[in-house]
């Protein structure tokens, strides 16, 4: 009889001592994930308080662009107030998918921006201009960079979480999903516009 408890205190030992251990590789990989989101929100700001120097630099020299100024300054005003919402979490997957919408639109409008510059050889010879654009080029870059480390955590994650027996854990102590970040329209930042004079 002695036997059975002691095999029972050893098998219970053995559960608690496996459930700790997948309870806290959980949390460590979600605040990982976390901590990669973080960096993305940095790289955003960034870019964020960047873009209304290039646009006002730029408003001199494009008068009869007003169009594409405002739709510059309007994606990155939508982007910037859902980056400071209060829900702004990796957690809450509907909010991601806005989150990843308002910055594909953004970078759409950059875009867009970025093929007018070609079009004027004197704004594209401003100094400030150049300078503002090769920091918002280096921003798109780390941005990129921050998102892949981000996606990776979050995989690493979700599959930690859904595998068996961590799903026990996962679902008893609530782990949710986090939700990758990805950006629609990510060719627009990796290529240059092309612009042709010919037509």
């Amino acid at each position: 009889m002695k036997i059975f408890v002691w095999l029972f205190i050893a098998v219970t030992m053995l559960v608690i001592v496996v459930g700790v251990t997948i309870f806290n590789k959980l949390v460590r990989g979600r605040n990982q994930a976390k901590n990669g989101f973080a960096q993305i929100d940095v790289q955003l700001k960034r870019r964020h308080d960047l873009i209304p120097n290039l646009v006002e630099t730029a408003k001199r020299y494009l008068v009869h662009e007003e169009e594409t100024l405002t739709r510059v300054i309007s994606a990155r005003n939508r982007a910037q107030s859902l980056q400071d919402s209060n829900k702004h979490e990796p957690e809450s997957l509907e909010h991601m998918a806005l989150f990843a919408q308002a910055e594909s639109m953004l970078s759409k409008a950059l875009g867009q921006f970025y093929a007018v510059v070609e079009a004027y050889p004197e704004l594209k010879a401003d100094t400030l201009i150049k300078e503002l654009m090769d920091e918002l080029t280096n921003t798109e870059n780390r941005i990129g960079f921050a998102r892949q480390h981000y996606n990776d955590s979050v995989m690493f994650y979700n599959n930690s979480r859904e595998v068996f027996p961590n799903n026990l854990v996962s679902t008893t102590f609530g782990f949710r999903p986090l939700s990758p970040l990805v950006f629609a329209d990510k060719e627009v930042i990796s290529q240059a516009p092309k612009v042709n004079f010919n037509q």
